[in-house]
């Protein structure tokens, strides 16, 4: 058994027995308005507190929703269309490769502070994109602003859970699922009707009066624990740097890899290549840092190293219905941006619907196998995408995207709430951001992956073409669909199969995916998560 496990540690949802050797975090001493459940008998979380966070969370999830529809505003503007997608990219990367560094400072310095700070972060790089000058500023800005929102992203799922206990705290995961399912589904509509009748900057400027009062709001009426400083050690400011430089290149290299270069060529061997070394060096630094950003202990325990590896899973197969079906809809079903918008939002309906039932299921069957259902499900829904007859109704797709979100609602949630419930306040912003960064780089190996087998689908297909017409290079494929008039009719009947089929073999990528992650929970996850004891009223 893997260090921090137990055989004497509580069953999941059980409480009263003795917590799992080398498990058990510093538990601060109150303070926290609904302190953490292992401080003491809770009281209420304070209302405020509550929707404040969940303010915070709609401003992460509102933001790449609502920027994506007014693209052709913001690049008409500034130029820059062959940069653009660094828009997304850049945002994704600053917060992806932060979050390990502001889960240690959290568990380090409290919550508060890191919070505090990357809202006025996200702020202030909302207002600079607001005055943008060019395609180059608006994307360094994006970054800094993207710096701030990977504070958002961990450290408040890490509030979540120190707020409330065991027992209520799937409510408050749940309420934060009908966040961000609705910031989702408003995001699309709210950006073109700014886009249409404003001014594109608009986008950025609405996200100040919500930043400016949850910061008001957390800064007046969130109370930290008092802690001794001595639990303090040495700031691990190598250890945060490594991290950084290793993530971002790691990340770099997957989001250009295929698209600015080929996979082979010298620019990406050389970035894998460094990031690989900096990995290295990330090891032997964390082995002798005296408080580590990445500490051993996240891999060492099985149940955290199992929940991370089922969570890169997830977020590998998210690639699939978020990124790959919205140009299924438009390419192979005809349907315009709204139509396909809806298509694909059919899952955010159904998530945090099976969110808040999961709770009612893991509580029978435990954590894992709760996690391990939803997650056999997704994997049965994605491969009927393949089973699907060409060309399909649109109400077809949208059926697997509704399906798909009940079962991920009943795979992520149980995964969250029991790893969180597995560490003591200490430990906990540490964990949950070793989670939502597998999940991070999971959705970008899972886009460069799965990107790479459409783009070798097509190119199959075009190569061994029996029709004449077609485009000549993979780059025109997409403004060939969107104006058939350029192609002869068999032609475009041929490319939209061809794209079809690159579904096919990506929907069913996804599928393998899921296995794994099941693969992941059944063999490396012990039976019952090891719990720790909670005091409740």
């Amino acid at each position: 058994m893997a260090s921090g496990e137990s055989t004497g540690a509580s069953t999941d949802g059980d409480v009263g027995s003795s917590p799992p050797d080398g498990d058990v975090g510093d538990s601060p001493p109150g303070g926290i308005p609904g302190a953490p459940a292992e401080a003491g008998a809770p009281a209420r979380p304070r209302t405020a507190v509550v929707a404040a966070l969940m303010l915070t969370m709609g401003l992460v999830a509102l933001d790449g929703a609502i920027v994506s529809t007014a693209v052709p505003q913001i690049v008409g503007d500034l130029g820059g269309f062959a940069v653009f997608s660094w828009i997304f990219s850049g945002y994704i990367l600053a917060g992806t490769v932060t979050l390990p560094v502001y889960g240690k400072f959290s568990d380090t310095y409290g919550r508060k502070p890191v919070l505090l700070f990357g809202i006025s972060l996200f702020l202030l790089g909302s207002l600079l994109c607001a005055g943008a000058w060019n395609m180059a500023a608006l994307i360094a800005f994006r970054i800094l602003q993207g710096l701030g929102g990977g504070a958002l992203q961990g450290t408040v799922q890490t509030l979540a859970a120190d707020l409330y206990p065991l027992k209520e705290r799937p409510r408050i995961q749940a309420r934060m699922s009908v966040v961000w399912a609705t910031s989702a589904l408003a995001g699309p509509a709210l950006g073109g009707l700014i886009a249409s009748y404003t001014d594109w900057r608009w986008i950025f400027l609405l996200n100040l009066p919500p930043a400016a009062a949850a910061l008001w709001i957390i800064s007046r009426h969130l109370a930290e624990p008092h802690r001794a400083p001595g639990r303090r050690g040495p700031v691990d400011w190598a250890g945060a740097l490594c991290v950084f430089a290793c993530g971002g290149l790691l990340l770099f290299a997957l989001v250009q890899g295929g698209v600015a270069w080929p996979w082979l060529s010298a620019p990406s061997l050389g970035l894998l290549g460094a990031s690989a070394a900096l990995g290295a060096l990330v090891v032997w630094i964390e082995r002798r840092a005296a408080e580590p950003i990445l500490p051993g202990w996240v891999w060492r325990r099985r149940t955290i190293a199992a929940v991370n590896l089922a969570m890169a899973a997830l977020g590998l197969l998210m690639v699939a219905p978020m990124v790959f079906m919205p140009t299924y809809a438009q390419s192979v079903l005809g349907l315009g941006p709204t139509g396909a918008g809806l298509v694909t939002s059919a899952m955010t309906l159904s998530w945090p619907i099976s969110a808040a039932f999961a709770q009612h299921v893991y509580r029978r069957i435990g954590f894992r196998n709760s996690a391990a259902v939803g997650v056999s499900l997704a994997a049965v829904i994605l491969f009927s995408f393949t089973l699907l007859p060409y060309p399909a109704a649109p109400w077809q797709p949208a059926l697997i995207m509704f399906l798909l979100g009940g079962a991920l609602g009943l795979f992520q949630l149980p995964l969250i709430v029991g790893v969180q419930s597995t560490v003591g306040w200490a430990e906990r912003g540490t964990t949950t951001a070793s989670v939502l960064f597998c999940r991070n780089v999971g959705q970008s190996i899972g886009a460069a992956l799965l990107g790479a087998v459409a783009n070798a689908t097509i190119t199959g297909r075009l190569t061994d073409a029996p029709v004449a017409g077609l485009p000549s290079h993979l780059d025109d494929v997409s403004k060939a669909l969107a104006q058939p008039g350029l192609i002869p009719a068999d032609a475009s009947d041929y490319l939209r199969r061809a794209v079809d089929a690159a579904g096919d073999h990506i929907f069913f990528g996804a599928s393998l995916a899921a296995v794994a992650s099941a693969l992941v929970l059944l063999l490396v996850a012990p039976r019952r998560f090891p719990v720790l004891p909670e005091l409740r009223e």
